[in-house]
This record gives C-alpha cells, structure tokens and sequence, in this order.
C-alpha cells in the first residue's frame, strides 16, 4: 500500500517547516534535546491526521493506510506491524477528534512566542496544519459534511489562540485553492474584447474575514465557510486527477428583506472566483420583473439575457417565489421553466442564487420538479436581534463619521425593541432608515447653532434619534 501523496506532501511539509522554528526556540532553553524535537513535530502531524480520520465517524481503508504508510516508518511502534482492521479493533483513532477541540501546547507555545517576539510561527503551524486536514478530507471521493465542519471547528480553535495576520496578497494560496496566475480572467489575457481587464482574484483568507466581520449571520457563515471548504477539497481531488463527486453549487438563500442576503450573495461570488468555480465573480441581480413579460415569446428571451449577464459568475434572483404567484396566463411558470433548462446547460459557466421568505420560497422549489435537485441546499438567514441591530447602527454611524453619546445609544436601542418583528420586518433597511432619520435631525438641530464644534458635528444625541413608536420617517406607527 502507498500512502495518499497529497496528505504525504502536507505532512512532509509541516515537519519540514516546524521542525527547524522549534529547535530554533529549544536552544533558548537548557536542558532539551533537540534532536528529539523532530520527533514531537511528527507525533503533532499524526495527531492531526488521525483526528481528521475520526472526526466524522467513518474511519476508511484509505484514511487509515495512509496513516499506516506514513507515519510507521516515522514513529514505529505497532503501527509498522498493524492494519487497518487492527486499528479498529485496538480503537486507536477512536476519540482523536478531541484534539481539535482546544489549541495544543505546541500551538500555544508558538503563538506565546508570536506574541513577545512578533514572529510569526503560530502562523506557520496553522497554514501547515490546515492543509493536513483538506489532505485527509481529500482522501475519499466523497467528502462528508462532519469532516468539512471539523476543519472550520480546529481554523477556529487555533485562532483562538493568537494568530498573526494572515500572509498579505500574493502569499501562497493554500489548499484547494488555485493560484491566481492560473486563472482565466485574472488580468491574463482571457478577458473579452471590450472588457478591461479583471485584477486577480481576491484571498480567500481575506473574503473569510470580510465575511465573519458582518454582524450576526453566524449560522449564515458557517454553512457559506462549509461550501467554501467543500469546494477546496474537490479541487484537491481534481489536482491530483482523483474523481470527485459532482455536487450543485446553486443555492437558496430564505429570509426576510434586510438580513443580508445581497451582501453574502455577492461576497459568495467573489469566493467561487477565487476557487476557480466562475471567471468573473461578478454579482447580477434580478427579480419577477427582470425575467418575466407580458408577451408571448417573450419571458424566455429575458431570462436568457440574465444568464448572460451573469455569464462565469453569480445571478441572484430575489423574491423568486413571484414566479408562482400568476394566474392562468401568466408567464411566471414558463421563467421557472427557462430558468431550470439554463441551470443544466450553463451548469459549468455561472452559479444560481434564489432569495425570498422562507415559507414562500418552499412553495417556489415545489412548483418545478427540476428545482430541488438543482438547489439542493438552503441557507437560512435570521431576523437580527436588538444588539446586533444596534451594531449595525453604530457601523453606519462609524462609517459617516457619527457616534451616538449616551442618551441617543439608550433611544437607539429603546427604538428597535418597540419594533415588531413580523414577516416583512426590514432588518438591516431598518437599521439604516433609522440611521438616515437620525442623521437628518442631527442636521436640523445643528443648523441652528452657530460655529458648531467638530464634535457637534459629528455626535448624535437623544433627541435625534426617532421615538420608539415613530417610524424611522417620523411618521406615526400605525397611521
């Protein structure tokens, strides 16, 4: 048996990079060998493989040669002498996925030594370790869910632990993700007559943090972090000429207006550009009124002209369960039934993302039988609560140059807990009408003072802020 040489490169490569940094902080120390140190290195390596294997439950063959092929002849012991069927009956990967749980001490040792010296090894030992885990997850042709969730859950606990800022643009991708140089579309000559040329794809590492800096959405992020490692691994798979389990990249995104859908949608289109899944990673929005017409012959073309629009990146269709809503003659349903037939021929040219409320958009994936199959996951979006709308509130202040003091942070929140939250309830517009009221008062009240200092300028009190049963336009709630 061979071992799998994707996770044989990863582990060579974080031992070649961890070893020296720790013999390197060793001999500040007295009393250590060095020379054993190597080995503790190994022994870290196995402990990440070996949780990876575990942490879905489903321990392979594949997985678990590998493990034998690579490290017995590194640690030797009963692994130079065991199989697969003895691992499972010894039960030694068993319980390994608890490494992921909390930062090791070799992690933590680094990242205390980032933190006096301002180097950058915690770093190094996360990069490193992170592609072990996309190496073992790579390792079957199919990918469960677990094994993808447990690679978020250990980037997490290690980050928890002190890392330095991520390589700057231009730094070594990472695993499955390509090279931007090797990309069409990235400024490389491929870009279309009259198109100016793209600016190569944004890091991954960088749209990750754009994404987890939005407020709230945490489940929201998880499953677009779960997509995005998904997708990794398959490109690992697909590098090494490994067959790949073929998998829908077209989603559905349920939640009321406000909630943040747009601005994930068109930070998706960026991440599939950088993954090498669409060219362009351009975000085009439409609706009923965008891809639905009045005539005969008609409704087909418009939809045809969206998917060209959105050609090699992202289409979003909101509120797509006005396609259903028509009568008899209503050419809703032959939209629906464009839209399903383009899916499948463009499948390989641009992603899918169908948006509205949840409720309705049940109704909108039953109305085609073509629909589910194509847009098989959904990603809820929740209504925001109070803190995160003060937060979002508080953004927008930051962002204009604004802050609230205060009495007007107290009627900000006082403001938003009056409100009701039914279906429809506007979330983030909210926040941001609220803002745009406020703001105006601001003005109106500063106007009248004369030679207003920088900090009236830019502070908003009490009585800027709307009543909580006014409406952000100062109309009456309920008039």
């Amino acid at each position: 048996m061979i071992a799998d040489p994707g996770l044989e490169a990863a582990v060579t490569a974080f031992e070649t990079s961890l070893t020296p940094i720790v013999q390197a902080l060793a001999g500040t120390v007295t009393g250590i060998d060095r020379t054993a140190l190597a080995g503790d290195v190994t022994r870290e390596a196995y402990a990440i493989t070996a949780a990876l294997v575990d942490c879905d439950g489903i321990a392979t063959d594949a997985e678990l040669w590998s493990l034998l092929v690579l490290f017995a002849p590194r640690l030797g012991g009963d692994l130079t002498r065991a199989t697969p069927a003895d691992l499972r009956a010894a039960g030694t990967v068993a319980g390994a996925a608890t490494f992921l749980d909390q930062p090791s001490p070799l992690l933590d040792l680094l990242a205390r030594y980032d933190h006096r010296h301002g180097t950058g090894h915690a770093r190094t030992y996360h990069d490193r370790a992170v592609a072990i885990a996309f190496a073992v997850a790579a390792i079957d042709p199919y990918t469960t869910e677990a094994e993808v969730r447990a690679i978020e859950r250990f980037r997490a606990v290690m980050a928890r632990a002190g890392l330095p800022p991520a390589p700057a643009p231009g730094a070594q991708a990472g695993p499955g993700v390509p090279d931007p140089a090797t990309l069409a579309g990235g400024g490389t000559g491929d870009d279309a007559p009259g198109q100016e040329p793209l600016p190569p794809p944004r890091p991954l590492d960088e749209l990750m943090d754009e994404l987890d800096a939005l407020v709230g959405l945490e489940g929201v992020k998880a499953e677009v972090k779960l997509v995005t490692n998904l997708i990794r691994v398959q490109n690992l798979r697909r590098e090494r000429d490994l067959p790949v389990v073929d998998q829908s990249r077209h989603l559905v995104f349920a939640g009321n207006p406000g909630t943040g859908k747009t601005t994930v949608a068109r930070l998706l289109a960026q991440i599939y550009r950088t993954l090498g899944v669409v060219e362009r990673g351009h975000l085009v929005e439409t609706d009923r009124s965008g891809l639905v017409a009045g005539f005969v012959g008609q409704t087909a073309t418009k939809v045809v002209e969206a998917f060209d629009r959105a050609d090699q990146g992202v289409l979003l269709v909101d509120e797509a369960y006005a396609l259903v809503r028509g009568g008899g003659n209503d050419f809703g349903r032959e939209a629906i039934d464009t839209l399903v037939k383009l899916i499948e021929d463009r499948r390989d040219r641009l992603v899918v993302v169908v948006a509205g409320y949840p409720d309705e958009m049940g109704d909108f994936i039953g109305s085609n039988p073509g629909l589910r199959s194509r847009f098989p996951k959904t990603i809820v979006f929740e209504d925001y609560g109070t803190d995160e709308l003060v937060a979002i509130f508080a953004s927008m202040g930051e962002a204009n140059g604004y802050r609230c003091d205060e009495g007007a942070a107290a009627a900000v929140r006082a403001w938003f807990e009056a409100q009701t939250r039914d279906k429809g309830f506007g979330n983030g517009r909210v926040a941001r009408n609220l803002f745009e009221a406020s703001v105006a008062r601001h003005a109106t009240r500063v106007v009248a003072v004369e030679s207003p200092t920088d900090a009236q300028l830019t502070t908003l009190e009490a009585a800027d802020v709307p009543g909580p049963h006014e409406r952000a336009d100062s109309t009456i709630v309920g008039t």
